[in-house]
């Protein structure tokens, strides 16, 4: 017997799909990343027969998207040529491999390259940025100037938005750390509330539960929400966002060992935001991404098209980091101006949008926080002792992922080992423990392809 108590007047947590436009837009998560039967999610989407858009037949962890679907533009609304564009094929794929032969044709290949080398010769961590402007005192001929600089900035700035944290706070160590999956990169294209529907399916799930604090004794848990009414059970599982867990909103009787809490404190979380333009009509180019390059990747920015995958006139902002925090302290409207007037740089003829939506994870009480990351000189093993159950108290969620952190997979996986846990360590009291039942999740599963295209 189970009881979701759900923080949220709603489920799905950071996955949020709103439908005020007639029709899906996903605010929080979008993608699954690692389109392939190998993906834990694969089985129930495919079986679910909802389409996926393939934005990536690559595995970078630099973009979700393929080069030849961007089309960059500086300030002052000049597309930027391909041949510049393109520089981010070596990025990635030094980035991913670390040992690609440099080119002559892109300073940066070397430039990369030379930051791996940093990373051998340091037993120290630093941040990716740092690690930069080392390479750059050691070959001062690798600075780039003028649109080449400003497009270096804005693939930096991309880095950034899949960490949802500046170069300056992500782990040169560690940025690579977590897999990746083969398949590439598919976009939800019904979004993701239809899987959370199915997987919520049966369940007693109790909305507007804000838990407050857990106490745990040898014999149970006892689970008080905001308003003071208290749950009693065997044990419980908590996945709750790494940035909740931050904020120490949540009491612990006895308190978390310090183990525990170090890992909590430790773990980086980051900040991205979608702001959602609807439009009366198209007006943009029929590409994937729309980028602006500047002089630092503070001021370069991208929107996601999302006509190509959905056929609704709409594009969405994605701001991360300091950028993120910076928009979250302006108004709905005002958030929405901001992403026009990014828009306006580079399309002067753009029409206004009719309809807008803005997330705000960082500030959200339920989130404070997108995803989590490898924070500088800190360990990626910090995932596994996140998600380390403490006597019958159980953890899950993407930032438990040692593998796969930051992703849907991630935290359904976490899920699906959490509750296993669980269901043994209660069945084990109990005296009820069949060594030969099936591991939850495994009970029935029919496969069935996924639905993924391109245009």
């Amino acid at each position: 017997q189970v009881v979701l108590l759900e923080s949220r007047d709603r489920l799905g947590g950071r996955v949020h799909t709103d439908y005020s436009f007639g029709f899906p837009v996903d605010l929080g998560a979008s993608w699954l990343h690692g389109v392939c039967k190998e993906n834990p999610l694969a089985s129930l989407i495919g079986r679910l027969g909802l389409p996926l858009y393939r934005t990536s037949g690559d595995n970078s962890v630099l973009y979700d998207h393929d080069l030849e679907s961007y089309a960059l533009f500086d300030t002052d609304g000049n597309q930027v040529s391909q041949e510049l564009v393109t520089v981010g094929e070596t990025f990635a794929s030094i980035l991913r491999e670390a040992c690609l032969s440099f080119s002559i044709f892109w300073f940066l290949a070397l430039g990369i390259l030379l930051s791996d080398k940093v990373r051998e010769e340091h037993s120290e961590d630093m941040s990716i940025a740092h690690a930069f402007s080392i390479v750059f005192e050691r070959s001062p001929d690798l600075r780039l100037e003028g649109l080449s600089h400003k497009v270096l900035q804005w693939y930096l700035c991309r880095m950034e938005g899949w960490f949802a944290a500046d170069a300056d706070s992500i782990s040169l160590k560690g940025w690579d750390a977590a897999k990746l999956l083969p398949g590439g990169h598919g976009l939800m294209v019904r979004g993701y509330l239809p899987v959370i529907n199915t997987l919520a399916k049966g369940l007693d799930v109790r909305l507007g539960h804000r838990v407050t604090k857990i106490v745990r004794r040898y014999n149970g848990v006892k689970v008080t929400v905001e308003d003071g009414r208290t749950f009693i059970a065997d044990a419980a599982i908590l996945a709750v966002p790494l940035g909740v867990l931050k904020s120490k909103s949540i009491k612990f009787d006895p308190r978390l060992p310090d183990w525990k809490e170090a890992a909590i404190d430790d773990l980086g979380v980051g900040i991205e935001n979608k702001i959602v333009l609807h439009f009366e009509k198209v007006f943009w180019p029929n590409v994937e991404f729309l980028g602006v390059v500047a002089e630092t990747s503070y001021g370069c920015s991208y929107f996601l098209n999302l006509h190509k995958a959905t056929s609704h006139s709409v594009l969405v902002y994605m701001p991360s980091g300091q950028l993120a925090r910076d928009v979250e302290k302006m108004s709905d409207e005002s958030a929405a101006n901001f992403a026009f007037v990014q828009l306006k740089k580079i399309l002067p003829d753009a029409s206004a949008p009719i309809q807008y939506l803005v997330s705000r994870w960082g500030t959200d009480i339920d989130s404070l926080g997108s995803y989590s990351y490898d924070a500088v000189g800190k360990s990626h093993d910090l995932f596994e002792m996140l998600r380390i159950p403490i006597d019958n108290l159980f953890f899950a969620g993407e930032a438990t992922s040692l593998n796969y952190t930051g992703s849907v997979h991630g935290a359904f996986s976490t899920g699906l080992m959490a509750a296993e846990d669980c269901r043994m360590r209660v069945l084990e009291r109990y005296g009820e423990l069949d060594l030969f039942q099936p591991v939850m999740g495994e009970e029935g599963m029919v496969s069935a392809p996924l639905l993924i295209s391109r245009m």
